[in-house]
Formats: structure tokens, C-alpha cells, sequence
């Protein structure tokens, strides 16, 4: 009976020895960060990324010009990109300095807002004139909705993989932010260009 009891003491201590052991060795050994997955979002989702960052630049900060870059795991054809590039203008500073918002990290661009440097701004120049943002209230996804009406299902279905970039900007001629829906990686090179009212997603022309 005596060496019963002291066979399963000595068990019992070898149990808890091995799982003192396997706790440590538990803890030593550091979790796995799981990579992040890609962000891709709507032009206006990234704009009030980089709206606060814009304003410690300068409080009056204004847009004058948004543009979407397409990256590899987004043609661009929900309206929607990993990388997105503002140009701002302070008409008190006569400045302008352009911001970017990137849901993708690599090893030359990092995750989130950043920005470049200061050129400078004249506000008499009508070709760059700051938007407010309250006129933007149709978003990219919807103006590529309307492109796709226009002419833009039809490249599409030629061609599955054709790159749609978006840029908005202010139309000084009739005081209207427009959004262009190009059917193409830059709008040098576009096989189509659809314009949309960015205030009331009515489709105006294409080129």
C-alpha cells in the first residue's frame, strides 16, 4: 500500500512538472501577428481621412483636386481604391500641399495619411479652384454607377481587367464638382471618361 501511494505521488508530481513546463514554454513563445488585410475604400471615405491632417496644415485648408491610384487587388470598378491623393489649398497661406490616404503597406508606402510638400497657390487661378466638401455628396461608387450606364458596362465586358480611376474636381464655369470616371490607369491614356455631378449623380457627358 505504502509504495501505491508514494508510486502515485511521484506521478502526480511529473503531471504537474510537465505542465509547468508546457505553460512556460507557452509564454516564451510570442504570438504570431496576423499581416493586415487591405483597406480599399470610396474617394470621400478617404478624403475625411486626410481632412483632419489638412487642417493642422492649415485651418483653412481646402481640396482642389482628388484622385484614386489602382493597386494590385483593386481595378477600381466598385468605386472603390487602395490609394488616394488630395491636393489641398490654404488661400490665406497661398499654399498648397498634397496629402494622401493608402489602405495598403509596402515597402516604399506605408498604411494610412500622409503628405508631401508646400508649393504655392494662386487663388486667381480658376484651373485649381478649392471645392467644399459640402458639394460632395455623391460618392465614387455611385459616379461609377452612372459611368457604367454611359458607356462603361460595354468596355468592361470587352475587356474584365480595364483599370477605372476617379478624379474629382471643381468646375469653376458653372460652380459644379464633377466627378471623371476614366476607363483607364491615367486619364492620358483612357479609353473613356465619364463626367458626373458629384452634388446630384446626374450623368453630364463623356469623352
Amino acid at each position: 500500500m505504502k509504495t501505491l501511494r508514494t508510486l502515485l505521488f511521484f506521478l502526480a508530481a511529473w503531471a504537474l512538472c510537465g505542465c509547468s513546463d508546457q505553460s512556460r514554454q507557452s509564454e516564451a513563445k510570442p504570438a504570431e501577428s496576423q499581416p493586415e488585410p487591405d483597406q480599399f475604400e470610396t474617394g470621400r471615405f478617404a478624403l475625411q481621412k486626410m481632412l483632419v491632417p489638412a487642417h493642422l496644415w492649415s485651418a483653412d485648408a481646402q481640396p482642389i483636386q482628388l484622385q484614386s491610384q489602382t493597386m494590385k487587388g483593386s481595378n477600381g470598378h466598385d468605386g472603390k481604391a487602395g490609394f488616394w491623393r488630395c491636393t489641398f489649398a490654404s488661400v490665406s497661406r497661398q499654399k498648397a500641399e498634397s496629402f494622401s490616404w493608402s489602405g495598403v503597406a509596402s515597402a516604399d508606402m506605408r498604411r494610412g495619411v500622409d503628405h508631401g510638400t508646400e508649393d504655392t497657390f494662386n487663388p486667381a487661378n480658376r484651373s485649381t479652384h478649392p471645392f467644399d466638401m459640402a458639394y460632395l455628396k455623391i460618392d465614387s461608387e455611385e459616379a461609377f454607377r452612372v459611368a457604367q450606364q454611359h458607356g462603361g458596362k460595354e468596355i468592361l465586358a470587352k475587356k474584365p481587367d480595364q483599370e477605372v480611376i476617379y478624379l474629382a474636381d471643381w468646375d469653376p464655369r458653372i460652380n459644379q464638382l464633377r466627378w471623371h470616371v476614366i476607363y483607364g490607369a491615367s486619364p492620358s491614356n483612357a479609353v473613356l471618361t465619364v463626367i458626373v455631378n458629384a452634388s446630384s449623380g446626374q450623368f453630364i457627358h463623356k469623352e
